[in-house]
């Protein structure tokens, strides 16, 4: 006898993406939209929330609508309706929640709330045979960059967050300084590929020997004063830079935030003694992250896998919302029609 599959609507609007997606059994990806916002949010140099939350409403049931077509089936082949209800842009989030619950409702599904790091996660290694395990999970994203010690899918445990600036709203910050066009992320990878990454010493936060926490503050602040001066009362010599002069200091400023990040993930896989390293969010798309955090894998005794998320699948998405769905579904971890969202992670 045939086992039917589990069908996973999946919907995530945490920040400046509205998408949706159907996926079987935590792995068979049926279909994925999403519909950026980047162009509405360009000339600003990051996310407005308001202009996010009104372009969700437009996009959200046209997006969802075109998930179920392209995956070939009815609403009556879903077994659930999933939602990142946390964490990420209150207003952002309402409008995919909202469209959640109302699903769950007239379709009489059940409803389950996703937190959105932990779908990170899950995109690193969803299709995955066999997971080796205790894993060492690091997020890094426009909002968030964080440290996980993951042994479940339904129970990751926090090692280590940001104290202030994101490393991806550092690479923002920084590309607006450097008159780069947005998002920040690509555009300084870009830059940086001319550029000479030894040329300029920015600072490196590892906020004690021991520390699992980030900072990115600091760097950014950097790069500011080299371009502004101590006292920022200097004219903005980006203006009157070469070409190899930015790409110098993207190149400076983008190994200065790799180094931070691939040290502090060797100190969380020492502390919990990893099997496997986990790279997903919006920045695990830098090449030069990857290829650092491969070379620390391969040089630790003894040697750890990595597995990144594919990039289609680093920046927000709804396919890792739909894929951790299937594990709670299992597990019969359900939300009710109150469900809230939040900004920050319960």
């Amino acid at each position: 006898m045939q086992i039917e599959s589990v069908n996973i609507l999946g919907i995530e609007t945490s920040c400046d993406e509205t998408a949706a997606a159907v996926v079987a059994d935590g792995r068979v990806v049926k279909s994925s939209v999403v519909a950026s916002q980047s162009k509405l949010h360009e000339k600003y140099g990051g996310v407005v929330p308001e202009i996010a939350s009104r372009a969700h409403i437009e996009k959200i049931y046209p997006v969802i609508a075109e998930a179920i077509e392209q995956a070939s089936i009815d609403k009556d082949d879903i077994d659930a309706i999933a939602v990142a209800n946390q964490p990420g842009l209150t207003v952002a989030l309402i409008v995919g929640v909202t469209a959640a619950k109302t699903l769950a409702f007239a379709w009489r599904r059940p409803l389950i709330a996703i937190d959105h790091l932990h779908a990170h996660i899950q995109s690193a290694f969803f299709t995955e045979d066999k997971l080796k395990l205790p894993a060492v999970a690091l997020i890094v994203s426009g909002g968030h960059t964080s440290l996980y010690d993951y042994h479940s899918p339904l129970q990751p445990k926090l090692l280590g967050f940001t104290i202030d600036d994101a490393a991806g709203e550092a690479f923002d910050k920084v590309a607006t300084i450097l008159k780069l066009p947005y998002p920040g992320g690509p555009a300084i990878e870009n830059a940086a590929k001319d550029g000479d990454a030894g040329a300029i010493k920015f600072p490196r936060s590892m906020l004690g020997p021991e520390s699992l926490d980030f900072s990115f503050s600091g760097i950014k602040t950097a790069v500011l004063y080299h371009c502004r001066g101590q006292d920022m009362k200097g004219q903005n010599k980006v203006d009157s830079m070469s070409a190899r002069q930015i790409a110098d200091i993207a190149a400076s400023f983008q190994a200065a935030v790799v180094d931070v990040l691939v040290e502090k993930t060797s100190r969380a896989v020492d502390k919990i003694g990893a099997e496997t390293v986990l790279l997903g969010g919006g920045v695990a798309a830098n090449n030069k992250l990857r290829t650092a955090l491969q070379k620390m894998c391969n040089l630790t005794t003894p040697a750890k896998k990595l597995l990144v998320a594919p990039k289609q699948y680093c920046t927000d998405n709804a396919v890792m919302v739909a894929s951790l769905a299937y594990h709670k579904y299992n597990a019969g971890l359900f939300a009710d029609l109150t469900l809230e969202p939040k900004a920050h992670s319960q």
